[in-house]
């Protein structure tokens, strides 16, 4: 007997700009992603708590909750969520995974598809969340600087 297929893999895409969200759905969605999309923080976060995501896309600025307001309130509600970070502003405001509580932070620009497409696939491969502060640590060393 057949097991049936694993469903597709859930993406929350949250961006206040519409040309940004339609461009990465149609992009995750040849993939064979399935995507719901949320305008601002808010929104994304009522889908957030109503429904399961393998991984959720935010946008880093956005009008009354930024993107890592909305990481940290989703952290809360889940602290294993995967969450990639994505803003135009990575330098100049000195973005990171540490200081955002994302998994990963991209840079907008010409590579972003793929780098997103890329990052989508590494998280939904990874069993649990890392924290932040040992991803770059060897494992045999995480003990030892975390304690």
């Amino acid at each position: 007997m057949k097991t049936p297929a694993p469903p597709h893999p859930n993406i929350l895409l949250v961006d206040d700009n519409q040309d940004g969200l339609l461009v990465r759905r149609s992009v995750l969605e040849e993939l064979g992603y399935g995507v719901s999309i949320a305008r601002n923080g808010e929104e994304g976060l009522k889908l957030f708590e109503s429904a399961n995501f393998d991984v959720v896309v935010t946008d880093y600025r956005m009008p009354r909750m930024n993107g890592a307001e909305l990481i940290q309130r989703i952290r809360k509600l889940n602290p294993n969520a995967r969450i990639i970070l994505l803003s135009g502003f990575v330098e100049a405001l000195g973005l990171t995974e540490e200081n955002t509580g994302a998994d990963v932070v991209i840079a907008k620009s010409s590579n972003e598809p793929a780098h997103l497409t890329r990052w989508v696939k590494r998280l939904l491969n990874r069993a649990a969340r890392k924290p932040p502060a040992t991803q770059k640590i060897a494992p045999a060393r995480a003990k030892a600087a975390s304690g």
